[in-house]
């Protein structure tokens, strides 16, 4: 249970996910039950535009953060397994079956459950604010906020269950293989033997920089995430005054500035944790701490902006797709394009904060004791 509770990754974006959907969901089931009335009233387009939008924000918001769950389910159990190959090994040697070691992974499903509880939670918070903004022009009839068991079940139980049965068939099939093949460290492959002859009249220190990146390419999906986030989140949020609400615009940016540190907290992390020793033997043989830095963690730079192109691009296509189509007969919505503007501010606080969690990491590399690391 202390290993789990290192998933803290899983539980915000699980958070972040529950938070999001059930807001929007909840609300789509109060606003179908008013349908009646509004038929009467004559505000069928405006009452279009809103479940149309509420489906479209659960759907992709709630789909992106659930496909990067599992990822990061799969990263974690893949990492947990890595590090305690001897310890699962001697069970194995000791008359464990797979299923019976597999079985007792159920327990990474345990981060999603307290995700889900805390963004179910939360959103239910909000929810009186977000219903009284979301018709702040009293279009609609007021609307009264509904406990809907279906949805925790949907948004809470099934969640549950189905991550952590993910975990133990995705461990059990980690764990094939002999107890011999876990107790040993894992061979180098005729493919990597044959990448490390080609590569030997490489510099030490580009091939390093080249190898940390395409040995963890899980970890550059998290850096690209973690740019995604915060480039399409914040610059929404700085149009959603216009298109929306301000309290929706403050949403967009807590949320995404919360998935960005997150996911780029845990790729960082795991890339100094995981090459210790390389750093205390670079160390060892002259290399300063600047070197160290720049060869570990300076490869993932241009995949971090990479993120941040990509969710330039998604958060443009996204608003066109909702004004073109879920909003294309509501009078009053304003024409959008592309805001130079935002994307500049947001870009230079991405580089800002980047460029500083990068130093920070970096020093964090000078102050590792090289003792400690080779006494491990």
């Amino acid at each position: 249970m202390k290993d789990v509770m290192k998933l803290v990754g899983i539980m915000i974006i699980s958070f972040c996910a529950v938070f999001v959907c059930h807001l929007f969901l909840n609300y789509y089931m109060d606003l179908i039950v008013l349908k009646d009335d509004i038929l009467m009233g004559g505000m069928m387009i405006f009452y279009e535009a809103q479940l149309s939008t509420a489906k479209l924000i659960s759907f992709i918001s709630g789909g992106c953060l659930i496909l990067t769950s599992v990822i990061m389910l799969f990263f974690y159990i893949k990492h947990y397994i890595d590090i305690h190959r001897k310890e699962l090994g001697i069970l194995k040697a000791l008359g464990y079956s797979r299923l019976k070691i597999a079985s007792h992974f159920w327990r990474f499903g345990f981060s999603v459950l307290i995700g889900c509880l805390l963004g179910y939670g939360g959103s239910f918070w909000l929810m009186p604010t977000f219903y009284a903004t979301q018709n702040q022009d009293k279009i609609l009839p007021d609307m009264t906020i509904h406990f809907h068991f279906l949805l925790f079940i949907f948004l809470v139980v099934l969640p549950t269950v189905l991550f952590s049965l993910l975990a133990i068939v995705y461990s059990y099939y980690k764990l094939r293989g002999s107890s011999l093949t876990l107790l040993k460290e894992a061979p180098i492959t005729k493919a990597q033997s044959k990448k490390y002859n080609n590569n030997k009249d490489i510099p030490f220190l580009t091939e390093l920089r080249q190898s940390t990146v395409k040995s963890k390419k899980t970890l550059a999906f998290f850096v690209i995430f973690a740019a995604f986030c915060f480039s399409s989140m914040t610059q929404m949020a700085m149009k959603m005054n216009e298109l929306a609400s301000e309290m929706m615009g403050v949403m967009m940016m807590v949320i995404g500035i919360i998935l960005a540190s997150t996911t780029l907290f845990l790729a960082i992390t795991t890339v100094i944790n995981g090459h210790l020793k390389t750093i205390s033997m670079m160390r060892l043989t002259g290399y300063s701490q600047k070197e160290c830095a720049k060869a570990l963690l300076g490869g993932y730079r241009p995949m971090a902006y990479l993120g941040f192109v990509l969710g330039t691009i998604y958060q443009y296509g996204l608003i066109q797709m909702m004004l073109l189509v879920v909003f294309k007969d509501v009078a009053g919505i304003p024409q959008y394009h592309f805001d130079f503007v935002a994307m500049f501010i947001s870009l230079f606080s991405f580089i800002v904060i980047y460029e500083i969690v990068m130093y920070v990491y970096s020093q964090k590399i000078k102050s590792l004791s090289i003792k400690a690391i080779m006494l491990e």
